[in-house]
C-alpha cells in the first residue's frame, strides 16, 4: 500500500514531497554515519569515499535529467545552475589527486543507487522528479551547515574539499528553493503519478541510506577519538588537551 498522501487540489507537490518523506528523511538522519557526521565525528577516509559515492550518484543524474530536458514534466525542473559534477570532480582530485578518475569506484550500494535511477529514467522518467528533488533541495538546505562541520572536523581550507557544497551560480539559496518548489506546483502530473513521485522520493532516501550504512564502520576510530578527547578534556586546560593519534 503506498505510504505517500492523497493528493488535493489545494496541496502541490512540492508539499506532498515534504510531508510525504518526513519519516524517510528522520530515519536518513539517525543512521550512523550521519549522527556522527552532525557531531564532527568524521576522518578524511570516510568523508571521502562519501564524496567518491556522490560523484558518481550526481554524474548520473544529471546525465539523465540532461537526456530529459525536453520532457513535459522534467523540462520544468530542469535547471544547470545546481549541477554537482564538475564542483566534485574538484573535491575528488583534493582528496585522491589528478588521476583521481583512476582510483574511485561506486560502492555497491552506489552501484544498486546508479542502477535504480537508470532505470526509472529508461521506463519512468518522471520519477527522476525525486531524485532531484531530495538530493539538490537537501544540498541547499543543509548544505552550509555539514560544509562547516567537515571543515572543522577534518581541518580543511575553504577551498579544499568542499567544492560539493558551493552553489556559485545560485546567489541565493532561499529564493531559489521558493522557486523551485513553485515548479514543483506546476508539473503537469495528475494525482496517481504525484504519489509515485513521492514514493520515489522515499526509495530515494533508502538508497542514501545505505550508502550511509557501508561507511558504519569507517568511523568508529573517529568516535574513539571523539569520546576519549572528551573525556580528557574534562581535567586537563584546553590548551593541554591530549589526543588519541
Amino acid at each position: 500500500m503506498s505510504q505517500t498522501l492523497e493528493k488535493e487540489q489545494d496541496q502541490g507537490l512540492a508539499t506532498l514531497l515534504r510531508e510525504g518523506t518526513q519519516k524517510a528523511h528522520t530515519m536518513a538522519e539517525n543512521t550512523d554515519f550521519i549522527k556522527g557526521f552532525l557531531k564532527g565525528v568524521l576522518d578524511k577516509q570516510s568523508y571521502r569515499k562519501f564524496s567518491a559515492n556522490h560523484y558518481f550518484i550526481y554524474a548520473t543524474l544529471e546525465e539523465e535529467l540532461t537526456k530529459h530536458q525536453n520532457h513535459p514534466v522534467l523540462s520544468k525542473i530542469y535547471f544547470p545552475q545546481l549541477w554537482r559534477r564538475e564542483s566534485l570532480e574538484q573535491d575528488m582530485a583534493y582528496f585522491y589527486g589528478a588521476d583521481w578518475s583512476s582510483q574511485v569506484q561506486p560502492s555497491i550500494a552506489c552501484k544498486n543507487y546508479i542502477k535504480h535511477m537508470q532505470e526509472v529514467s529508461a521506463t519512468s522518467p518522471e520519477l527522476l522528479v525525486a531524485h532531484a528533488y531530495t538530493r539538490y533541495m537537501g544540498d541547499l538546505s543543509g548544505g552550509q551547515i555539514l560544509k562547516n562541520i567537515a571543515k572543522k572536523a577534518l581541518g580543511l581550507s575553504d577551498n579544499d574539499g568542499l567544492a560539493f557544497y558551493d552553489f556559485d551560480a545560485i546567489k541565493n539559496h532561499g529564493e531559489f528553493k521558493k522557486n523551485y518548489r513553485a515548479a514543483l506546483d506546476t508539473l503537469p502530473v495528475d494525482a496517481p503519478t504525484a504519489n509515485r513521485i513521492v514514493d520515489e522520493a522515499n526509495h530515494a532516501f533508502h538508497l542514501n541510506m545505505e550508502l550511509f550504512r557501508e561507511l558504519k564502520g569507517n568511523w568508529f576510530l573517529p568516535l574513539l577519538r571523539f569520546i576519549w578527547n572528551s573525556i580528557i578534556s574534562r581535567f586537563q586546560p584546553k590548551s593541554n588537551v591530549a589526543t588519541v593519534s
